[in-house]
């Protein structure tokens, strides 16, 4: 897979796995486990790029004695949701075009 469409989809799930409650990096990663592997090197960038986006914000708190970063979801990064789900209507038609089968009866 083009590693730029993957990069985008990686974006979103990361979006969609903290859009109903924020949520840690390990969590993040078995929530997202039943669809997809993803390693920690993989999912921590995503997240600063996120941030850094201002699609999800992050704070901190204490559990079991160590601090834990939280992600929340912001606006922009339900937006990108929304408009992936947009998007995804128009690759399914160019897939359903590239798929087709050749009509044989000429």
């Amino acid at each position: 897979m083009d590693i730029q469409i993957k990069r985008g989809l990686l974006d979103v799930c990361v979006l969609a796995a903290i859009k109903n409650e924020d949520s840690y990096g390990y969590q993040i990663i078995k929530d997202m486990r039943p669809y997809m592997e993803i390693s920690e090197s993989t999912l921590y960038p995503i997240l600063r790029r996120l941030e850094a986006a201002n699609m999800l914000t992050v704070r901190s708190a204490e559990h079991n004695g160590r601090l834990r970063k939280y992600y929340h979801i912001e606006p922009l990064g339900l937006q990108r949701i929304e408009d992936f789900k947009e998007e995804w209507k128009e690759i399914m038609s160019i897939y359903s075009f590239v798929a087709r089968e050749e009509n044989t009866d000429e």
